[in-house]
């Protein structure tokens, strides 16, 4: 599970980065192969929508070799307070005993008043294990964004210490 949440810490920074500039986001599906070589696929449709519907499919079924993989769309959180933007990242550890999480990472686009900036990611659904350790994912998340060092630069400048 952590070897997850560190993919999906990593995709998760590559898509702060990509938003911190005020552009869309084009959803991307990163990946593990077997052999340990990492790659990413972004999905490029007319409609937005269309390529997260997409992209999850790909995250759903898999692919021949890949033993995990994270997907990051742009979308909204609701919140009590409301909506609120964030990315989604979705991870999978694909075998015999699947496991997954979801987490969100709110932010504010650079077109807000207060400008861009990054707030705690948040779980939104750990799957395949029966006590998570939300301490010791959050940890490998983290490593996951730092291992990314532009990106991290980015995210770290940005960041609100506090929840949306």
């Amino acid at each position: 599970m952590h070897e997850i949440a560190r993919l999906a810490g990593f995709y998760a920074a590559h898509g702060v980065w990509s938003v911190a500039d005020g552009e869309t986001l084009i959803p991307m599906l990163g990946y593990v192969d077997a052999d340990g070589g990492q790659g990413m696929d972004r999905l490029v449709f007319d409609d937005v929508g269309d390529a997260a519907r997409a992209g999850q499919a790909a995250l759903e079924e898999g692919r021949d070799g890949r033993i995990r993989a994270a997907l990051v769309v742009d979308a909204y959180l609701h919140l009590d307070r409301g909506k609120v933007d964030a990315l989604i990242v979705d991870a999978v550890e694909y075998g015999t005993e699947r496991q997954a999480l979801t987490m969100a990472v709110p932010y504010l686009p650079r077109s807000s008043p207060q400008g861009f900036a990054v707030y705690r990611p948040k779980f939104i659904d750990v799957t395949g294990v029966e006590e998570p350790d939300y301490a010791a994912l959050a940890d490998a998340f983290f490593a996951g964004v730092d291992s990314h060092e532009r990106a991290a630069a980015v995210w770290n400048e940005h960041l609100l210490d506090e929840s949306a």
